[in-house]
């Protein structure tokens, strides 16, 4: 493809997003799905995102300490449990209002990410999601409390 084609290419993409977003042709409301292509591109540049800015995380050794999951249970409770829930709480409306919908940990056997992404994701949040970034707030041992109470 000529240099000059990629450019039109190009030209014409940002044009016609422009126009998209111009006309409201997109809808944002929570309460209308997102278009599939758009769930795919939000999937990958969220999935790329944090692989490449998880490389330099070191893993605690003892994530599977009691004490460890004991702590970042209790933090569960009092930080996430609203939005992602647990075996003793049922949906709320926070949690069935957000889109799209936080997982629900405890319905699923392990969670989809490796430690250093969820401590990454945990510390930073996610933008668009209604995850918050925790890491202002907590210390990093408060964190990895967590990612071993969510890998237990």
């Amino acid at each position: 493809m000529k240099f000059s084609s990629l450019v039109g290419l190009t030209i014409t993409g940002v044009l016609a997003a422009v126009l998209v977003g111009w006309f409201g042709f997109y809808n944002v409301s929570a309460k209308d799905k997102h278009w599939e292509i758009t769930n795919k591109v939000m999937e990958f540049v969220r999935e790329r995102s944090i692989e490449v800015r998880t490389d330099d995380i070191v893993v605690p050794k003892n994530l599977t300490d009691k004490k460890m999951i004991t702590k970042g249970a209790k933090n569960y409770d009092a930080m996430c449990a609203q939005c992602h829930l647990s075996p003793v709480k049922q949906p709320t409306e926070l949690s069935q209002g957000l889109y799209p919908e936080p997982p629900v940990f405890h319905e699923n056997i392990h969670a989809s990410h490796d430690p250093k992404s969820m401590f990454w994701i945990i510390k930073n949040g996610i933008k668009l999601t209604g995850m918050p970034a925790w890491g202002d707030f907590h210390t990093e041992q408060q964190m990895w409390q967590m990612v071993a109470f969510l890998n237990s």
